[in-house]
Formats: C-alpha cells, structure tokens, sequence
C-alpha cells in the first residue's frame, strides 16, 4: 500500500550529476502525480528550440496564419518545453490556480495541470492563467520505478517553489532547484559510492 505521506506529488525531482540517462541530464521535474500506481511529471528547464509557439498554435488549428499577430507577446515568448520523452506530441499547459476549466487537476495551492486545447485557445486570445509553462510530451515512472531510481541516487528531492517553475530563465532553473536545497551543484560529485 501507498501512503500518502509517502507521495511526491508537487514535489521537485532534481538530477544527480552522472545519473547515466542523457534525456534527464540536469533536470528539474515537477511531480504531478506519484502514487503505487507510478508517477508522472513535466521537465521543467528544457525550452524546445522547434517548434515555435506560434506554429505549434497554427498546426493545432487554434490560430490562423492570419491572426499570429494577436496572440500576446508572453505566450509567444514563453515558448515550448520538453516535458519528457513520453507522448512527445500532446501537449500539457503547468499553470498557476487563477485558471480552472473542465479537466484542470489541481496539483498543489500554486501548480494546477491543463491538458486541453481550450486551454491554449485562452492563452492565445489573452485570456487563461496568468504564469504557465508550456510542455510538449510528460516523464513517467511504472510502479515502483521512481522508488528505485532514488534508492540508486539518481535524483535529489526538492520542495517546489512556483517562482521556479514559472521563470523565464530555463538555464538557471537547475542551479536555483539545487540552492533551494543548500546545494552547490559544482561541489556535487558525479559518482556515487559506498561507506
């Protein structure tokens, strides 16, 4: 059995230097779901370089080539993240609570989860939450895999701090995960050993 006190959800899992998984060198992942069951997150540090919000509005129907120069400066600079190597096409859109619509899971008091393209369509014609990021693909974890990973050092636990997900500055969001935690990631070894 599971015990909730046990769950992660809402959590940061940090990488270890040299944890050996190259799609998950120094991420940060935000746990929405962990249970008996697995767990799911959102790599929240890796922007995409294609395709570009605008396109990826245009190839979902949501916007027109025509109407690209309305949809607000924000979203476009907000980008596209990797979320993680599983269904790379769906998209899911992490955002702060002032946004709640059919289908919206309410992860934690400050992080909520849309998968919907009716949350898309609200950001591009201005409306929709307020702070949200953009993912394209989820990390996920069979049953006990997580668990496993953690017992082999792979990742660090991390309270979450919204601030973090939301930020415009990907690059610097591993280091602030890891200063969250008292962390230096340049005094962290790469390799792990036993006592």
């Amino acid at each position: 059995m599971f015990a909730d006190a046990t769950s992660l959800e809402g959590k940061f899992l940090v990488a270890m230097p040299g944890m050996g998984d190259s799609r998950f060198e120094k991420s940060v992942i935000y746990l929405c779901a962990h249970s008996g069951e697995g767990s799911m997150g959102f790599i929240i540090n890796r922007p995409l370089e294609t395709p570009g919000t605008l396109d990826f509005l245009e190839q979902l129907n949501i916007i027109a080539e025509n109407e690209r120069d309305g949809v607000p400066e924000n979203v476009v600079a907000a980008g596209l993240h990797t979320g993680g190597p599983v269904e790379q096409g769906r998209g899911f859109v992490l955002h702060s609570p002032d946004y709640q619509a059919e289908g919206t899971l309410k992860v934690d008091g400050k992080v909520c989860l849309t998968a919907t393209l009716e949350v898309l369509r609200e950001l591009a014609i201005g409306k929709g939450p307020e702070k949200f990021l953009m993912a394209l693909g989820y990390s996920g974890w069979s049953a006990g895999q997580l668990e496993e990973e953690l017992a082999a050092n792979g990742w660090l636990i991390a309270e979450c701090d919204s601030d973090i997900i939301f930020s415009a500055d990907a690059g610097a969001k591993y280091a602030r995960a890891m200063q969250s935690m008292g962390i230096n990631p340049g005094l962290l070894s790469q390799e792990t050993g036993h006592a």
